[in-house]
């Protein structure tokens, strides 16, 4: 595990890496990568956090952002996708305070592909605006965001996807979902594209809902508790982001930290 204390400039090593952000100050991240790396960062404790990321043509990576801050995050991100590159960003919030992040994703030469992907349990203020926009032919944008909203929880997604004009043969693609376990709690989320080309493929699915009354029932007659079922449910609705990085210990790390977590929130 590398610490992190001060504004710091990453060229990302091949293969896996591990960092922790942990520090009372502002910091900013500059992120260089020009090979194929899965990158996990675990954001303890932050003032203003900023991120600019470049991924040199050919190189492709995967970034964990694991929020365990136990104080509002405030993060501004810039992802700079280059030709042939491929970045993909997610973030696991599970830590029970606010967020605010504002990130940025530019595909900036053919046959870039960049994906924003987020797991959230909301138990308080989560606010996202996230833009991906295709600034090049044949680059493929998406962006995929769930949420478990708890009692208390005031969910914001603002995603847009822009493909500019000239960026021909190219696509972007958002999926949303929301999931309440009852009625009172906050979610909006706000789908935005915005297409200047004729030759392009775009798509956005969202859903807001109360959890399903059969299968809650279903449950409830095997034995469990109602915060047992909201737990369950939870965990499978949010785990997938624990795969975004290939390395399995990690994967059973996470995926018993998001567990611990649930069933504290829940």
């Amino acid at each position: 595990m590398n610490i992190i204390h001060t504004d710091t400039d990453l060229l990302l090593p091949s293969g896996y890496s591990e960092y922790e952000i942990d520090t009372d100050r502002d910091l900013v991240l500059t992120i260089r990568s020009e090979e194929d790396s899965d990158v996990f960062f675990r954001i303890k404790n932050v003032g203003k956090l900023k991120i600019r990321t470049f991924a040199r043509r050919n190189s492709h990576v995967n970034y964990l952002f694991w929020n365990m801050s136990e104080k509002e995050l405030i993060v501004d991100e810039e992802h700079n996708v280059h030709q042939d590159a491929s970045v993909v960003v997610a973030y696991g919030e599970c830590n029970g305070y606010p967020t605010k992040r504002n990130a940025y994703m530019a595909l900036l030469g053919q046959n870039a592909y960049g994906t924003f992907s987020s797991a959230s349990l909301v138990d308080c203020d989560k606010t996202y605006n996230l833009n991906v926009s295709n600034m090049a032919p044949h680059t493929y944008g998406d962006m995929k965001n769930y949420a478990v909203v708890l009692k208390n929880g005031n969910l914001l997604i603002d995603a847009v996807g822009k493909i500019v004009k000239g960026s021909y043969a190219s696509e972007s693609h958002q999926t949303s979902r929301a999931l309440a376990f009852e009625e009172g709690q906050k979610a909006k989320i706000l789908p935005e594209l915005l297409i200047d080309e004729n030759d392009v493929q775009a798509s956005h699915a969202m859903s807001m809902g109360r959890v399903d009354e059969d299968q809650l029932y279903y449950l409830q007659s095997r034995g469990l508790s109602i915060n047992q079922c909201i737990s369950l449910i939870s965990t499978g609705y949010l785990l997938p982001i624990t795969e975004t990085i290939n390395n399995k210990e990690l994967q059973d790390k996470l995926k018993e930290e998001l567990g611990r977590k649930i069933e504290e929130l829940c």
